[in-house]
């Protein structure tokens, strides 16, 4: 089956597209096709390359979370983006629907986390510990559900499992993340944290890029949308 990606945003240099749930960013030790292998032969075809296509991944999402990633489509768009990201210049939303209530409306989060390779699980700390990295994000609810709230997530690091480990810490767990505390799975294998929204300036053009990535389309995805469009 091809793959038929849900391109967000492209031009010569770059390419956005809506990840689904369940998508491999790059190669990984299952072996399964990931994204930038798959897109490459998409545009090769697409395009009708007769060489090889260089596609250059930005930055990742982990394979059960959904919304934008970012591709270069040249060294000199790759090298720039690489260095907004450096540089926190590139603002990153993302939407979490998270298991009850958290009881403050808006929280700014700062915790240390340190993740461990073998079993590629983060912890959790409140203070300075020996090779954990400082974490800080900021979260305001969206709307509150039924089982479940809809929260906006920004993020000042980008630490591997952060939104993940710090909303499980104070007892939120993204709805379906069972490594981090869910009471169940999601059916497809999913976790319900997406990558809602990006904003940066072009690393050619100059021009501001903001790009809005539309959720999973499954039921509870859609009554966020009802109050959140």
């Amino acid at each position: 089956m091809k793959l038929q990606p849900e391109i967000l945003f492209e031009d010569n240099h770059l390419l956005i597209i809506n990840k689904k749930p369940g998508e491999l960013s790059q190669g990984d030790n299952t072996g399964d096709i990931s994204l930038i292998e798959s897109l490459k032969e998409f545009i090769k075809i697409r395009d009708q390359k007769p060489g090889n296509v260089f596609l250059g991944l930005i930055h990742r999402l982990d394979r059960p979370t959904s919304g934008i990633l970012v591709f270069a489509k040249t060294s000199k768009a790759l090298s720039r983006m690489n260095d907004l990201f450096k540089t926190r210049e590139v603002q990153k939303t993302y939407w979490a629907i998270v298991e009850g209530k958290p009881k403050n409306n808006f929280e700014r989060l700062e915790h240390y986390l340190r993740k461990n390779p073998k079993n590629n699980k983060v912890t959790v700390f409140n203070k300075p510990t020996q090779d954990a990295k400082i974490a800080i994000l900021e979260y305001k609810i969206l709307e509150n559900l039924d089982n479940y709230s809809l929260l906006e997530v920004d993020l000042f690091t980008g630490r591997s499992h952060q939104i993940r480990s710090q909303l499980s810490f104070i007892g939120h767990s993204i709805k379906g993340d069972l490594k981090y505390g869910a009471k169940r799975s999601n059916p497809d294998g999913s976790i319900s944290l997406h990558a809602r929204k990006i904003s940066f300036i072009h690393p050619v053009k100059k021009e501001e890029i903001n790009i809005i990535a539309p959720p999973p389309n499954d039921s509870l995805w859609k009554e966020c949308l009802k109050f959140n469009t």
